[in-house]
């Protein structure tokens, strides 16, 4: 089992990538809401760090991010925050369909976008109905984010599995177990 020092660096790490991809992508304009570069090292803290470390990774990240170089925005949508609950649960539900259900890595990876999507429509209809933002329509934000964002999601449902498999492979995964 992986000692809490461990989890800690990782968790760090996978933080530090979190800000660092999308910068890199926005300044390069190759479009972070097309290939979803924050997305991939909150994935795969799910696979390295487990759920609960994944969805303070993920929960953070965002934020962090858009205090710090204010993408994802805050205003006129609060993007950082929805993205901030969406995050939180891709790590957190990677983490907990892998490491605790052991679920393979890609079953894993498709459940935990799924539930991902369907908090972020949570998310958008808590928007709506609290606090107005009636230009939000959940449904459509969700599909219009699936239409944007299917290049990444392909590059996650290729490149997350292959990296904890070859990781695992190589025997330097954190986790004990083999899936």
């Amino acid at each position: 089992m992986m000692n809490n020092t461990k989890k800690l660096t990782l968790s760090a790490l996978f933080l530090a990538l979190g800000i660092l991809l999308p910068y890199v992508f926005h300044a390069t304009n190759l479009g972070g809401s097309i290939f979803l570069p924050m997305h991939i090292p909150v994935l795969l803290a799910g696979f390295f760090v487990g759920p609960f470390y994944a969805l303070a990774i993920g929960a953070i990240t965002p934020i962090i991010s858009g205090l710090m170089t204010g993408m994802p925005p805050f205003a006129p949508v609060p993007v950082a925050i929805v993205m901030a609950f969406e995050l939180a649960a891709y790590g957190f539900f990677a983490g907990l369909f892998y490491e605790k259900l052991r679920i393979n890595p890609i079953f894993s990876l498709v459940l935990a976008m799924i539930c991902g999507r369907i908090v972020t429509g949570l998310v958008i209809f808590v928007l709506v109905a609290a606090f107005g933002f009636n230009k939000l329509n959940p449904v459509a934000y969700v599909w219009g984010s699936l239409a944007t964002s299917w290049p990444g999601i392909l590059i996650q449902l290729v490149l997350i599995p292959a990296v904890v498999e070859i990781v695992r492979k190589a025997g330097l995964h954190p986790k004990e177990h083999q899936v």
